[in-house]
């Protein structure tokens, strides 16, 4: 696994635990970057249609996707 991980150049972003007797560094820029990202996918999971990909045509999904959006983006 660390192999394909150098392959592909990912850099790992969580920090270890504060207790932990080898710390590796962490880039905690790049971190939060990542928790924006993931606090937005949990976001738009909330809304059921989104979520359980309810419309049968890309085109609709896409519609509802764009409006759980624009509401994220407004709140």
């Amino acid at each position: 696994m660390g192999c394909r991980r150098r392959l592909r150049s990912i850099k790992v972003v969580i920090p270890l635990k504060a207790n932990r007797k080898v710390q590796r560094a962490c880039d905690f820029a790049l971190y939060a970057e990542r928790n924006l990202v993931e606090r937005f996918f949990n976001y738009i999971k909330q809304f059921r249609g989104i979520a359980t990909r309810y419309e049968k045509t890309a085109r609709n999904f896409l519609a509802g996707l764009h409006l759980v959006c624009a509401l994220a983006w407004l709140k």
